[in-house]
């Protein structure tokens, strides 16, 4: 063996160690922790006062009916279902989505929503009523949400936040290539400003494709999303074990502007 035939033997092998020891150090922790596939307890199955199975929102934010962003919120109704819960898939579609305009009209009609019920605003608001959890899909445009569905729940959040307050929530990017963990944190910074749970995965909850169904090909994007599922299951199934669902809070919310 010549000098340039064992660098290049050597170099190869110190690639894999770097890469798979601590993949191999990180599957045995969780393994150790319960994280790990397999490990955690199935749930039992929740329900809610009315006697219900608590029911899971998933909003598809690509106009795509049947493209990647689908088959991940796909992956994750079927886990909610194996687990007992009620679903419902939303299409946000093609038809033009308004921004909020600062009319202040949702102020003046005693939480009832957006007072522009043109589009799938007013049909969301609705179905938030009933239901106990949400999850929100979108590709991946620039680094960021798509915006249909950042107008879409910026309205929803602020005309109606009372139906979202403390149900728990995630967000699913879904992306070609870079910036789905940009797009994850916009998404998800929503939830935090509505005492909404956020549900987390063995992963971002992110997943990998550019052609029509190229996600599913993904085998850890797909793990992470059936994850998501089973761990939306597990705290919708402690929320409603009995009880009161949400936290008592002694404190209003105190608004202080910088600039006074």
């Amino acid at each position: 063996m010549d000098r340039r035939e064992f660098i290049k033997k050597t170099a190869a092998a110190a690639a894999t160690a770097a890469i798979t020891t601590p993949a191999m150090a990180m599957l045995t922790n969780a393994g150790q922790t319960g994280l790990a596939g397999g490990e955690a307890e199935q749930a039992e199955g929740a329900a809610r006062a009315d006697g219900q199975a608590p029911k899971v929102l998933l909003v598809n934010g690509s106009p795509r009916r049947d493209g990647n962003t689908f088959c991940c919120l796909q992956e994750i109704e079927t886990q909610l279902q194996k687990h007992g819960l009620r679903t419902e898939i939303v299409q946000i579609g093609t038809k033009p989505v308004r921004m909020c305009v600062n009319c202040g009209g949702c102020r003046r009609n005693n939480g009832a929503g957006c007072v522009f019920t043109d589009d799938l605003c007013a049909a969301l608001t609705e179905k938030m009523k009933e239901c106990d959890a949400l999850v929100v899909g979108t590709p991946v445009y620039y680094g960021q949400p798509n915006g249909g569905i950042l107008s879409l729940m910026q309205r929803l959040f602020f005309s109606a936040g009372h139906l979202v307050q403390n149900k728990p929530a995630a967000a699913v990017a879904v992306c070609r290539r870079g910036g789905a963990t940009a797009t994850l944190q916009t998404m998800n910074m929503m939830f935090e400003m509505m005492n909404m749970p956020v549900v987390t995965s063995q992963y971002w909850n992110i997943a990998y494709g550019a052609g029509k169904g190229e996600v599913k090909l993904d085998t850890e994007g797909m793990q992470t999303m059936r994850t998501l599922a089973t761990n939306m299951a597990w705290l919708l199934e402690k929320i409603h074990a009995g009880g009161k669902t949400a936290p008592e809070r002694d404190e209003q919310h105190v608004f202080m502007n910088f600039i006074r």
